[in-house]
């Protein structure tokens, strides 16, 4: 069964080392949503497919979280770790060297996979070895960490970008990666598999798989004919997967913990609607600021460090608020405070004042903070511990699934409003149309959230 660290020292170990792996996705994601004009410059892409150089990973994340938070739980989850960390290392290497847009977008691909295995196993392990009172805190300093990664990835993803070019964002990103595999190896003693012995449900994983694809990639394209299609079949094939699951002995994915466990379900769906809301925030204002300020790499990545360093600031604090408070409360005043910040920047335009763009980013990182450690929280404590893979997963796939969904209405509206074309100023203006239109949408989407939240009642 479980093996875990009984020190201080062993559990630090593995605080650190599941720290740095969550630094280091939303540190590229960041980083490379700075990068994106270079690349589309260097490689003549236009705004859609701008917009798969992000999505790619996301999708893939979205995809194989749940199949390897499980088979973590099975085979055990530092296994799969190491693996994910081995597979993002290589991956950025090949990133690094990229001759086009097809092997950059195959490689974002096979990077979201390694993400997947990092994501699905490292909040169970330490779910695993840190005591139920000291979850939040632990829980609360891991979060500080991706926004530590979100904070660090503008300014030196903008850096990197305008002084080396932007594959030097990948090679930095190789030295991080073999950092944290040599650290697990050499320092974190123990294996976590609460559901050795159990079976792995590879059907249920493939039309999972499948599903989800079908479901994102059909979101994408629902201007053309095809897509409503492509979509329809991915929503049909998640209802099969549902079926299939409450029918096989061994699920990948355990219904019942949607249907009897309220606490897991609207946990899980406010942080779906949460990402879905605000993760196009920093794909959006990269390229406004670059696009319609004229501002360089550099100078906008600096702009885009307000909204994470906050987030980084008060994640501890509302983590630990939530082992003391109902997470519930924190995290559906932090969801209110997000949805004012995004109603803000409904009014960007061509004249908008710096001071302004800093001060939305700032609530809306004040309010991101606030909702997020007390939100995973309240998921990881919501279920036993042969779930912790499973539960990690899962929020992991809310996350991956709504940050797809919120590029996703992004590129429709590209698609809709300016085409496939590259952003040049004869179609700034259109540009601006579909931001507008995206802030809309996602300050409604997460004023519900804010009900979804406070529907989940009392987590413990």
């Amino acid at each position: 069964m479980g093996e875990a660290p009984t020190t201080s020292t062993g559990r630090t170990v593995a605080l650190v080392v599941a720290s740095l792996s969550s630094f280091i996705t939303p540190f590229l994601s960041s980083a490379v949503n700075v990068a994106l004009p270079s690349i589309g410059r260097e490689f003549a892409l236009d705004a859609v497919t701008l917009g798969w150089v992000a999505s790619s990973y996301l999708l893939a994340a979205a995809v194989f979280l749940v199949p390897f938070g499980r088979i973590g739980d099975i085979y055990g989850r530092k296994r799969v770790f190491v693996y994910g960390a081995i597979v993002n290392a290589v991956s950025s290497l090949v990133l690094a060297l990229s001759p086009s847009a097809a092997v950059l977008i195959s490689f974002r691909t096979l990077q979201g996979i390694g993400g997947a295995m990092g994501a699905g196993t490292s909040l169970a392990i330490l779910t695993s070895i840190f005591p139920a009172r000291d979850r939040g805190k632990v829980l609360g300093i891991n979060v500080a960490f991706t926004y530590f990664g979100l904070s660090l990835g503008p300014t030196f993803g903008g850096l990197l970008t305008q002084h080396f070019g932007w594959r030097s964002i990948f090679f930095a990103t190789v030295l991080l990666g073999i950092a944290i595999i040599v650290a697990v190896l050499w320092k974190l003693r123990g294996e976590w598999a609460e559901a050795r012995g159990e079976d792995f449900d590879l059907v249920g994983s493939v039309v999972y798989g499948l599903a989800l694809v079908a479901f994102m990639y059909g979101f994408t394209i629902l201007s053309e004919a095809r897509g409503v299609w492509v979509f329809v079949a991915g929503v049909i094939g998640m209802l099969a997967f549902v079926k299939w699951e409450t029918m096989t002995k061994s699920p990948v994915l355990s219904i019942s913990l949607f249907k009897d466990n309220i606490a897991f379900s609207f946990s899980n769906l406010s942080a779906l609607i949460n990402y879905s809301a605000t993760f196009a925030v920093g794909f959006l204002l990269s390229l406004y600021l670059q696009y319609i300020k004229g501002f360089s790499p550099a100078h906008a990545g600096v702009v885009l460090v307000a909204q994470p360093v906050v987030m980084a600031a008060l994640s501890p604090l509302a983590g630990r608020l939530s082992d003391k408070l109902q997470p519930r409360l924190i995290a559906s005043l932090g969801m209110a405070t997000t949805t004012l910040g995004l109603a803000m920047l409904v009014f960007l335009g061509p004249d908008t004042g710096l001071g302004f763009i800093l001060a939305s980013l700032g609530i809306l990182g004040l309010g991101f903070a606030f909702f997020s450690s007390p939100n995973t929280n309240a998921v990881m404590s919501s279920v036993e511990n042969r779930f912790y893979g499973v539960a990690a997963g899962t929020l992991g796939t809310m996350r991956a699934t709504g940050q797809t969904l919120s590029l996703g209405v992004v590129m429709l509206l590209f698609a809709v409003l300016v085409g496939k074309v590259q952003i040049t100023p004869e179609y700034y203006p259109l540009f601006l149309k579909s931001t507008r239109i995206a802030f809309i949408t996602f300050a409604v989407l997460c004023l519900g959230g804010i009900f979804a939240s406070l529907a989940r009642g009392k987590t413990r």
